[in-house]
C-alpha cells in the first residue's frame, strides 16, 4: 500500500537517487550535472516551514517525492509555490505522481498557498498528462528558456488554483 508522509533526513539518499534519475533522463529538469549528498543536504535544509517535501513509499521503498518551492522572494507572491515532483523510473505511470500531487496540494492549502506553478518541457507528454489530470492548465511556453546538452530548450509554464 502506498504511503505518503513528510520527508525526513533519512530519506535524502533516496530523494537524491530519484532526482539524479530525472537529471539523467533529460525529461524533467534543465539540470545537467548529477547532484551529490552535499547538494541534497543543502536543498533539504532550505525546505522548511511552508516549503514541504513529501515522499511516497511502498513496502519500505521510496517511489517518489514532491516539494513546494519558493516561487519568488517578493512578498506579493507569498501565496504562490513552485512545484517539483520526481518519480523513480520503475514506478512511473503507476499513480505515484497523482498521489503525491494530491497530497502536496492539501499541504499547500494548509500552509496558505492559493496557487501552485510548475515548469515542464513541452515534449514531456507523460508529465503534462499527469498535471492536466490533476487540474493544472498550460499558461504558456518560454521559447529557448534554457540550454541542455548544447541545445536550446523550451519550457512550458502550468498552474493550478487551489
Amino acid at each position: 500500500m502506498l504511503m505518503l508522509r513528510a520527508a525526513q533526513r533519512t530519506d535524502l539518499e533516496d530523494i537524491l537517487t530519484i532526482y539524479n534519475q530525472g537529471i539523467e533522463d533529460r525529461i524533467a529538469t534543465l539540470e545537467a550535472d548529477m547532484k551529490d549528498s552535499v547538494y541534497i543536504e543543502n536543498w533539504f535544509a532550505n525546505h522548511v516551514d511552508r516549503y514541504a517535501v513529501i515522499v511516497a513509499e511502498e513496502d519500505g521503498v521510496t517511489l517518489g517525492w514532491a516539494s513546494l518551492n519558493p516561487y519568488s522572494h517578493r512578498c506579493a507572491y507569498a501565496g504562490v509555490a513552485d512545484l517539483s515532483v520526481y518519480i523513480r523510473r520503475t514506478a512511473r505511470g503507476k499513480g505515484v505522481g497523482s498521489a503525491l500531487l494530491l497530497k502536496l496540494q492539501e499541504v499547500a492549502r494548509q500552509h496558505g498557498f492559493h496557487k501552485i506553478v510548475l515548469f515542464t518541457f513541452p515534449f514531456n507528454q507523460a508529465g503534462q498528462g499527469l498535471y492536466r489530470k490533476m487540474g493544472y492548465r498550460e499558461v504558456g511556453v518560454f521559447k529557448n528558456q534554457g540550454i541542455l546538452d548544447g541545445q536550446f530548450i523550451d519550457v512550458m509554464a502550468m498552474e493550478v488554483l487551489l
